[in-house]
């Protein structure tokens, strides 16, 4: 059965150690000092000094001491000596330590205000660290986003010039922090400026992305931002529901862009990526509805719903009537072989039946597009059924049912 011992603390247990080699020491001295003597008493020789016309006789033992001391008193003369002439560098070397030392704790104590959003006292910290020469294209960059942040444009531009000039490798990160203040400022078209010279000086990195990302979200670039949105997405720095839904929506900024402008939405289309996406291929047959295209629009609204069925793509494909109507009842019809109880799409062949006058088909769709569920719409397509076979009285209990659906919470 094991047990579990108690450690005695690191400190007591170093304390003993040394207890341990000083008694070694002792004992070892005390050691030498015995051998000595002994090593002496056995030595009857003697030393002869000569300095004419003087003679001294020494004994051996004694002669030995003091040359040993000669050498010791000798060593630690010119110990002395050497320390009291290098007395100037040792103090340079203090006070080069001391500056550092307080470089070092103004910019950590800039780091941690600018965490802290107090950027006044980040400001100053970091000036106090670039005077001392602590990292000073990093320090001035520091007071530069702190005076950003304060909205002190004159003292920004300031520190970043002076960023700038303290360090050439830091070209960078300046325009970094350049670009990110104009963003905040909303100068977007300057701050693509300075975002095409951080592209070109060094790889693209995330952070980059990000920014120009943003700058060609606000300009209304929606290719560049599907671009850029797939890039991150590739490379993780973007979620993929919200690199979907950034693309999706570019996609759709930059079909709108070309709604007064039949070619160029042509030429967008065929270049979006997205097309069977119930959101874009929304957007994209309004807009050639508009433009009175219906036969493109019913083509992008069923290869949609024949990759996905929405019930607001089926809605708008009966919207728009052209010359190929019938086409598109019997191709609403196959799809009901497949849903016959869907209401969005009963509804739409009600609509499409009465514009083509098949009064019958109409109302056989429109009254079982009631029976699955009340419809404002369907309700109002009734009663101008009605209304063209003159059946008046039925055409106003259905006019009246619409208003009062139009009245539901």
């Amino acid at each position: 059965m094991s047990r579990c011992r108690a450690r005695r603390p690191r400190g007591e247990r170093d304390g003993q150690g040394l207890t341990v080699r000083g008694l070694m020491w002792v004992l070892a001295v005390f050691a030498l000092a015995v051998g000595l003597s002994l090593a002496a008493q056995l030595n009857d020789g003697y030393a002869i000094l000569v300095f004419p016309p003087y003679r001294a006789e020494l004994s051996l033992n004694f002669a030995i001491l003091l040359g040993l001391a000669g050498f010791t008193l000798g060593y630690l003369l010119l110990r002395v000596l050497g320390h009291t002439l290098r007395l100037p560098v040792y103090v340079r070397e203090f006070r080069a330590r001391r500056r550092e030392a307080k470089g070092r704790a103004a910019l950590l104590a800039a780091l941690q205000a600018m965490f802290e959003g107090r950027y006044g006292r980040a400001e100053k910290a970091a000036g106090e660290a670039c005077e001392l020469g602590e990292a000073p294209a990093l320090s001035a960059l520091i007071a530069a986003r702190a005076a950003g942040e304060m909205n002190e444009p004159v003292r920004r531009d300031q520190w970043l010039e002076r960023a700038d000039s303290a360090d050439k490798n830091a070209r960078q990160a300046r325009l970094a922090v350049q670009a990110s203040l104009l963003l905040d400022e909303r100068r977007y078209d300057d701050a693509l400026v300075v975002l095409g010279e951080l592209s070109v000086s060094g790889p693209k990195r995330i952070a980059t992305q990000r920014m120009l990302m943003k700058a060609h979200r606000r300009l209304g670039h929606w290719d560049e931002v599907r671009r850029l949105a797939a890039a991150l997405g590739k490379r993780g720095a973007l979620a993929e529901v919200a690199a979907a839904q950034l693309r999706v929506t570019a996609q759709i900024e930059a079909l709108r862009q070309h709604a007064q402008d039949p070619a160029g939405l042509l030429q967008c289309w065929q270049h979006t990526e997205d097309r069977l996406d119930a959101r874009v291929a929304r957007t994209a047959a309004r807009l050639f509805i508009v433009l009175g295209d219906c036969r493109r629009a019913h083509e992008i609204v069923a290869a949609a719903l024949d990759a996905e069925w929405n019930e607001e793509l089926i809605l708008l494909y009966g919207e728009c009537v052209g010359n190929d109507l019938l086409a598109q009842i019997e191709r609403a019809e196959k799809w009901l072989k497949a849903r016959p109880r869907e209401r969005a799409l009963l509804l739409t062949l009600g609509r499409m039946c009465l514009a083509q006058e098949l009064w019958g088909k109409a109302q056989s769709y429109l009254e079982a597009s009631l029976s699955e569920g009340p419809s404002r719409a369907a309700h109002i397509a009734l009663a101008q059924l009605f209304d063209h076979i003159g059946r008046t009285e039925e055409a106003n209990r259905h006019y009246r049912a619409s208003a009062d659906a139009a009245l539901r919470p």
